[in-house]
């Protein structure tokens, strides 16, 4: 689970650095200031859970069997894929609905944030 986290971690960042230059770029003249907006959002979350996953595939390296951690990456991956994805759709299709389910990434990343806080505290002590 360390590699793939580190590696969707990684391949997020540089999709973030891409579709960020290419909205800068590229997307200005054509989407409005609230599309704009919305791209922009997704693009920031996508890269701030980027670096996220990068930081539980290295906690990982020296716990593997933590169950938080491995839950952690899960939740954030996830976040990625329904936040950031169904904004991505949104921009380019005008897909209203989709704004409908955008929150439940939200709560894939609160999920991510809450399983690394136990992960990391102790609190509740796991293993696999």
């Amino acid at each position: 689970m360390a590699k793939l986290a580190l590696m969707i971690g990684a391949l997020g960042g540089m999709l973030g650095v891409g579709l960020g230059a290419f909205g800068a770029h590229a997307l200005r003249s054509r989407f409005d200031s609230y599309t704009m907006g919305i791209f922009e959002t997704a693009v920031q979350y996508q890269f701030y859970h980027s670096l996220a996953l990068l930081a539980v595939g290295t906690l990982l390296l020296t716990n593997p069997e933590s169950l938080w951690l491995k839950a952690s990456g899960i939740a954030f991956i996830a976040g990625m894929l329904i936040f950031s994805g169904s904004l991505y759709v949104l921009c380019f299709t005008g897909l209203k609905w989709l704004g409908a389910i955008t929150p439940l990434g939200g709560l894939g990343f609160i999920g991510g944030w809450l399983c690394l806080l136990l992960a990391v505290s102790g609190v509740v002590r796991q293993s696999a």
